[in-house]
Parts: structure tokens; C-alpha cells; sequence
């Protein structure tokens, strides 16, 4: 698959994010227990969003003597608006979700990675603000932060979504509900 195939792809997961987060549905969640990690960056996102429609009424507006510059950066802007709450919204109609064997971390559109519960040694609730440059570690913050450590028996493979692969046995994620998800995955 081509660098250019995989991101279409990856700009139409946000696009369908963005309808089923209208339509107020998630994907995958009934397959198990969902934990949401959209919390943490809500905020954010919608900022970032409402900056980016003053920016396209503002350019419109300096603009409206040049129609074809107006109309072309108006099209740009109305995309990236929507670009913006697709982020947003992929991130949450895909939460982590816990099924009877496996544990399927994901964050938005960009990673949807499924770490087998008998592949987990270790899991503990640990908030992080830093994160090294570890080789074999995975780290999907959110507000440059994560709340959940699992440390896994034998490494998986995490595909990016420009295709490169690298296997991991650490894997630190945000949980807006980080103490139900350890609970949820601590035996006993």
C-alpha cells in the first residue's frame, strides 16, 4: 500500500469519525467494556477549532476583493476546520475497549492496536508527563500525558499509519478512567 493510499485512508476513518461522532456512535465498543480517553484533550481541540473559524472568517474577509484566492483558501479553511473535529472526533467514537481476550488500544484514527490479555504481565495506574525515546515502548498521550502502564510478556506489533512496523512490550495510554481500567485489568 502507498504512502499516498494509506493516508486517504486515514483522512476517511476521520470523516467517518466525524459522522458517527454526529450520529453520537462509537466503533467497536460493543464488542466489549469502552474506556474513553477524548476527555483529557476535549478542551483543546475544540480551541484549536474555534481558532481556526475565526482564522476563516477573518482571511474571507481580507480576502473579498479576490475571489479566486477567497474561494480557494475558504475551501482550505472549511477543511481544516473539519480535519480539526475529526481528530476529535475519532478520538471519541474509538475508545480503548476491553473484550474477554484481548485489550484493543487505540487513540483517534492514527492507532487501533490489539495486545492479547494473556500477552500482559503487568499493568499498574501511573501518571506521566515525560516520555523517553525507549525503542520498545509505545506512548499514546493525551495532553502529554498518560495514566495507564502495561508492561506485556512477549512484544506487538504496532503498525504506524504511514505503514512502519516496530514491536513493542511497553505500552503507556491515557484512560479518562485510568483507576476502572487497571481494575478491569488486574486478575482477581
Amino acid at each position: 500500500m502507498t504512502t499516498v493510499s494509506r493516508l486517504a485512508r486515514h483522512e476517511l476513518r476521520l470523516f467517518a469519525s466525524l459522522a458517527l461522532w454526529l450520529a453520537r456512535r462509537t466503533e467497536g465498543a460493543a464488542a466489549g467494556q469502552a474506556f474513553g480517553y477524548a476527555r483529557g484533550q476535549g478542551a483543546t481541540m475544540l480551541g484549536l477549532a474555534f481558532v481556526c473559524v475565526v482564522e476563516t472568517v477573518g482571511v474571507s474577509f481580507m480576502l473579498r476583493d479576490m475571489p479566486v484566492a477567497h474561494d480557494v483558501l475558504l475551501v482550505l479553511d472549511v477543511y481544516t476546520v473539519l480535519f480539526v473535529l475529526g481528530l476529535h472526533a475519532a478520538c471519541t467514537v474509538r475508545p480503548h475497549v476491553l473484550t474477554t481476550d484481548a485489550l484493543r488500544v487505540r487513540y483517534g484514527a492514527h492507532v487501533d492496536l490489539r495486545i492479547p490479555l494473556t500477552a500482559i504481565t503487568a499493568v499498574r495506574r501511573e501518571t506521566r508527563s515525560t516520555h523517553g525515546t525507549e525503542a520498545d515502548a509505545l506512548d499514546l498521550a493525551v495532553g502529554s500525558q498518560t495514566t495507564v502502564t502495561l508492561e506485556l510478556a512477549e512484544p506487538v506489533v504496532h503498525t504506524s499509519v504511514l505503514g512502519r512496523r516496530r514491536r513493542v512490550s511497553v505500552v503507556r495510554l491515557y484512560a479518562d478512567d485510568s483507576g476502572s481500567l487497571v481494575r478491569a485489568l488486574t486478575p482477581g
